[in-house]
């Protein structure tokens, strides 16, 4: 089915890569660019938000790019202020953008889990903040927030910020769910689970050894017998996009090839 976001604009936050291949934040910003939406592609690299769209426009999509740093609250109001200015408006709003980091309390520095927090948490509050009036003002829409299955279960090493920042953007999305659901704005969470994207490779190698250790080590620990991609949490992420999804709203979804059902 083609044309499933046709006549819409979307923010995708995180929407470059780290490095060579598909990010989750840029294989969603191209499959809604696929799908007919207007993309607002907005990353603090500006090298990598520059692939998104030249991918985009190349396939003769839609896709205007920023740089910004979705921690500041002068930047996300820019940001915003600009998608709106060149678009009309905003319909869909994508956070992707994350940090991954491993380490518990002993190891864990105070400015890096600061800076978790900020990246991982106080961005999606801020986009939330400067979008949801836009996106209330066009009739409703949908907001989804990237999570992780580490909102809830262990991944096999110790990340402790990271999993309390996706467990605090879980417990926000239900929040905001609640609070837009009568102006018509769906939010919901992708909870990925083991994941091979350029971000796992270059943030959680070090906690297994070399990078074709981690990837065996990771897809051996899934049911299926194999990590997700990029792919599988921009396909999640359309379904929450898109009309499909009109009744759905406050929900987990978790993409995680059954790992999560797992007790070992």
């Amino acid at each position: 089915m083609a044309g499933r976001l046709d006549g819409k604009v979307a923010i995708v936050t995180g929407a470059g890569s780290i490095g060579p291949g598909w990010g989750n934040g840029k294989a969603t910003a191209v499959l809604f660019a696929r799908e007919g939406a207007k993309v607002f592609a907005v990353d603090i690299n500006g090298e990598a938000v520059a692939e998104t769209k030249a991918i985009i426009d190349g396939e003769g999509g839609d896709c205007l790019s920023h740089v910004a740093d979705v921690s500041d609250d002068r930047a996300v109001s820019a940001l915003v202020d600009t998608c709106v200015e060149a678009y009309g408006g905003v319909d869909i709003l994508h956070n992707n953008v994350g940090l991954v980091e491993v380490g518990g309390p002993e190891t864990l520095s105070e400015a890096a889990w600061d800076r978790m927090l900020a990246v991982n948490v106080k961005s999606m509050y801020l986009t939330c903040r400067y979008a949801l009036p836009h996106i209330v003002a066009r009739g409703g829409g949908s907001v989804i927030n990237l999570s992780s299955i580490a909102a809830t279960h262990s991944l096999g090493y110790p990340c402790a910020s990271y999993a309390a920042s996706k467990g605090a953007i879980t417990a926000f999305t239900r929040n905001v769910a609640l609070e837009y659901a009568a102006k018509k704005v769906r939010c919901n969470a992708i909870l990925p689970g083991l994941m091979d994207t350029p971000l796992i490779r270059a943030s959680v190698t070090g906690a297994y050894g070399a990078v074709e250790a981690m990837i065996e080590r990771r897809n051996a620990q899934c049911p299926m017998g194999f990590m997700g991609n990029a792919w599988d949490t921009a396909n999640a992420a359309l379904f929450l996009a898109s009309d499909e999804s009109r009744y759905v709203t406050g929900i987990e979804l978790v993409v995680d090839g059954g790992i999560t059902l797992k007790v070992s």
